[in-house]
């Protein structure tokens, strides 16, 4: 009997230009739960791919309780018990949860092949209720939050006898409570044998959950680790190839004079009476809890949504824009929180994402002046230090880190004073991370004025001058950074607002 339930050997694969992984191994016991770690671009979702059939390895060999496995296809991956769940789930949304459980394999009657709702509605329940959801087989998928289509999804890969469950970042997207949940539900998933990879970028998963970590760095193999032998410093070391002496870049910017402000904003049922200031280089960190109404005054900001009542100021002006086309012509930019969905268009080149808000700077007679635009676009991308072949790549095919920068690029092709940042590290790596801070840093030291949202205590006081906590759509409290705490910062996200 093999030790591993799947090993990996010298598994290899080359895009054009790109090696995304280069003689990587692995192994998975039963019953474990095995972290996968690395920097954006370290070759994790390649490698995803590759054992779950999406991709066909270059060379290397695949090993199932020891015994040599072929994996060609995603009906290969599922006949030998693996299954995957993504962070962004991919479902049916109008149909029930029993049907996207059993989606490929219903349950029928014999012989005339009618599908048996009765039998599909119960196994749904009874996974279900294994899972301790709080939902009915009948719900209609699109009405369930991001954590419950998660349940569903595990549900899934329980109905196809899935011994082995790949987690990529299943808890980006949650709040706390959701990502405690989530904990729950794969610790109880270990006890009953079942073999978990689980990829993230959060230590805290990490060191919650797995019994031991592999860190790739490059498309290469770095080391594996029992999880009792790593700490912080080991991990940052290891994905990153060199030693980060200062996650939070030092800030030599002194803030100027006030250059943006919102007086009294309010939106019925989202926000109230809600006021800041902003000055010229500076980080202003906007924090709360989940539901705070961050997103929400932001979005306001930004014409995205409207407001009832209230002023929005640039510089001496009044701002009355409407829509973000207006905001834009104003010099405010939005980077927003959901890349994917609103930031990008996925299957567009890279120079044609950054030059999307400032098209008309590209147009001569009539016509988009490409060689300038891809001039502009390889301009950006060098000084964003963004890692691709070229800028004709598809934005589909970067690294989350990446695509937050492609996203920071398209808001410098245009005449930005004011520039909101809504979880810019949200999903990136601790290297992107660092990257980025330094990116805030030096828009900061250009004069530009910066709105952080974000829910990460040590990023708020990292690097920010300022902070405003939030609470149920109302200000709580503003504190100067130098004088605010961690404690202090959480008291105020969980008061009554004033």
């Amino acid at each position: 009997m093999s030790e591993y339930i799947l090993e990996l050997r010298n598994i290899s694969k080359t895009f054009p230009g790109v090696k995304a992984l280069n003689a990587v191994h692995f192994e998975l016991r039963p019953g474990e739960i095995h972290a996968l770690m690395g920097e954006n671009g370290a070759g994790k979702s390649t490698f995803i791919k590759i054992i779950t059939g999406v991709y066909e390895p270059d060379g290397g060999e695949f090993f199932i309780d020891g015994k040599p496995a072929v994996i060609r296809t995603p009906l290969d991956a599922q006949a030998l018990g693996i299954a995957a769940i993504y962070q962004h789930v991919t479902c049916f949304p109008d149909i029930s949860v029993a049907e996207n459980i059993f989606m490929g394999h219903e349950k029928t009657t014999s012989p005339l092949k009618y599908i048996d709702w009765k039998t599909m509605n119960g196994e749904a329940s009874r996974l279900l209720e294994q899972l301790d959801a709080n939902f009915d087989s009948r719900t209609v998928m699109g009405t369930l939050s991001v954590a419950q289509q998660q349940i569903v999804e595990i549900a899934k890969a329980l109905s196809a006898n899935a011994r082995i469950i790949i987690m990529d970042e299943p808890t980006a997207p949650l709040s706390n409570r959701e990502s405690e949940d989530l904990y729950r539900i794969t610790a109880g998933l270990k006890k009953k044998g079942v073999s978990i990879i689980f990829i993230s970028h959060r230590f805290e998963d990490m060191y919650r959950l797995a019994d031991r970590v592999t860190v790739l760095r490059d498309g290469k193999y770095i080391n594996t680790w029992n999880i009792g032998d790593v700490n912080d410093h080991t991990m940052v070391v290891a994905m990153v190839g060199r030693e980060i002496v200062q996650f939070f870049p030092k800030r030599d910017t002194v803030p100027g004079d006030e250059m943006f402000r919102v007086d009294g904003l309010s939106r019925t049922g989202f926000f109230r009476d809600v006021s800041f200031n902003l000055r010229s280089g500076e980080i202003l960190a906007l924090t709360g809890l989940i539901g705070a109404g961050r997103t929400e005054v932001c979005e306001a900001i930004y014409g995205i949504t409207g407001y009832d009542a209230g002023r929005i100021v640039l510089g001496n002006r009044e701002l009355h824009h409407r829509g973000p086309a207006g905001a834009i012509a104003a010099g405010i930019g939005f980077l927003p929180e959901d890349r994917l969905k609103q930031g990008l268009v996925l299957r567009w080149e890279i120079a044609k994402n950054i030059s999307l808000s400032a098209l008309k700077k590209f147009l001569r007679f009539g016509w988009v002046d490409r060689k300038t635009e891809n001039l502009t676009a390889k301009e950006l991308a060098e000084k964003l230090s963004i890692r691709a072949v070229s800028v004709h790549d598809k934005a589909s095919t970067l690294s989350g880190g990446n695509q937050q920068k492609v996203i920071v690029a398209k808001l410098l092709t245009s005449d930005m004073k004011v520039i909101i940042l809504d979880e810019p590290t949200k999903g990136v790596d601790v290297g992107a991370k660092t990257a980025i801070y330094e990116i805030m840093n030096k828009l900061a030291s250009q004069g530009y004025g910066i709105i952080m949202v974000s829910s990460e205590m040590p990023e708020v006081l990292g690097m920010s001058d300022r902070i405003v906590v939030m609470r149920d759509g109302r200000v709580t409290a503003v504190f100067e950074t130098k004088e605010a705490s961690q404690e202090a910062i959480l008291q105020a996200a969980m008061q009554d607002s004033v």
